[in-house]
């Protein structure tokens, strides 16, 4: 009996999940497809002149919360100075040299602002929160409009797309639209790791983000986030909450106060991948973490007047997947492959012999793979130059992956049971300043 309920259990997160994905990209395609846009348009971006074409009524405060990056604060900050901008690095406390890197790297177009103990060090949160404070004051002194001020946020190593404030601001022509997220790709694909992040952003989570974009419920990160500053304002004095994903709570915020959340299909941004496993779980741990907190938000969205239903849906879907997707899963998968393998063997002793063995087989690959084998064809699709072997193989890393995103739930859950909340920060690595500036395609030949 008990078998038979955690097989209907194990189905059951098979079909909700599936559901949710499968629909998230389905509105995907067909949100491209009405912004006349392609699954492989975003592979052809170079990086380096995000300013490339800008000819809108907007002026950008570029906000870069730094804590010990003087390896990669330089060639960010230079891509980041342009016209009708301005690059906020908020040094939270930094040992290194990362102001005196971008003080000189940015000249006259970066303002450092620094923090110190026992103010720095208190989270992502509290930092951007100190830099918006100085935006707007900023903001008052040259006597701005701030309906016409957009503030994005970028990791220390990010690098956006060339024209990629051009199609941003595209976005901001609708009213109703408060934050802008772009799609994120890994541009260090020189080991396995960082190519299988590179494959859950580009394939997974970027084509994910275009299906919320048809509602609008675009979830934001944390790099290459773009926001009006008045829906800034209207988030409150402090935006940005304590949570150790900080982007996720604030999209709840704007998502409540009635805004729309949009990506663009011409942008991107690019940033290193972690390239080691150690690190990799400190930084997924920390956002599960992040992520399942943010569900105790859940009964104030229901509440909420100004949220739409189909919002409120998808937002409530996309932030219960660790407590009833990830967290059951990791047990039920378990059960589920004990329970057909004990089936199976039973069905091959008895009478039904060597067809329905394999079309046992067949029925437990096609349950188990179908997802992954779909990344596959949309990395192959967004990422024209993977070999369809490649593809296919990233696919079914998925089952490993899967593990260390196991541990890294349960690590979470353990957290917060325990009530830790410290900031495990993601080390970057030293790279030619140069190198993002190169389309993906001479980009994936380079690493070659």
């Amino acid at each position: 009996m008990i078998t038979i309920v955690l097989m209907g259990l194990a189905g059951m997160v098979i079909w909700i999940g599936g559901a949710y994905l499968f629909t998230m990209l389905a509105f995907g395609l067909r949100h491209l497809h009405r912004a006349g846009g392609k699954l492989g348009d975003q592979a052809e971006l170079g990086y380096g002149r995000p300013h490339l074409g800008r000819e809108d009524p907007f002026f950008v405060y570029f906000l870069v919360p730094c804590l010990n990056e003087e390896r990669v604060i330089g060639g960010t900050v230079t891509r980041l100075t342009g016209s009708a901008s301005r690059v906020i690095v908020i040094d939270d406390g930094s040992e290194d040299a990362t102001g005196a890197v971008a003080a000189r790297a940015g000249g006259l177009d970066v303002t450092v602002l620094r923090r110190d103990l026992p103010d720095a060090r208190k989270g992502k949160g509290e930092a951007l929160n100190a830099g918006l404070d100085l935006v707007r004051v900023m903001v008052a002194e040259a006597g701005q409009d701030p309906a016409h001020i957009l503030v994005c946020v970028m990791d220390a190593d990010g690098h956006l797309s060339d024209g990629a404030v051009t199609q941003v601001t595209r976005e901001f022509a609708d009213p109703q639209v408060g934050a802008v997220q772009l799609a994120v790709g890994i541009r260090n694909r020189d080991n396995f790791l960082t190519q299988i992040q590179d494959f859950h952003f580009w394939s997974l989570a970027a084509v994910s983000q275009f299906g919320r974009a048809a509602i609008g419920s675009v979830s934001l990160g944390g790099n290459g986030q773009f926001s009006r500053l008045t829906a800034l304002n209207e988030a409150g004095p402090k935006p940005w909450s304590a949570s150790l994903t900080e982007d996720l709570d604030l999209t709840i915020t704007l998502l409540l106060a009635g805004w729309k959340l949009m990506t663009s299909p011409g942008a991107a941004v690019c940033q290193q991948g972690v390239s080691r496993i150690k690190p990799l779980i400190k930084q997924r741990t920390r956002w599960y973490q992040g992520h399942m907190s943010c569900a105790r938000r859940l009964p104030e969205i229901w509440r909420s007047p100004t949220i739409s239903h189909a919002r409120a849906i998808e937002l409530s879907l996309y932030l219960l997947v660790p407590w009833v997707l990830d967290l059951p899963w990791s047990i039920l998968w378990h059960v589920a492959l004990l329970g057909f393998v004990v089936d199976t063997r039973s069905y091959f002793i008895t009478s039904q012999g060597t067809v329905f063995f394999a079309l046992s087989i067949v029925l437990w690959y096609v349950v188990s793979f179908t997802p992954a084998m779909t990344s596959s064809v949309l990395q192959k699709l967004r990422h024209p130059e993977t070999s369809w072997l490649r593809a296919i193989l990233f696919g079914h890393s998925f089952l490993v992956m899967n593990y260390v995103f196991f541990l890294c739930a349960w690590k979470a859950l353990y957290a917060l049971a325990s009530g830790r909340t410290g900031w495990d920060k993601t080390q970057r690595e030293q790279e030619q300043p140069a190198i993002a500036e190169l389309p993906r395609k001479e980009l994936a030949a380079a690493a070659s």
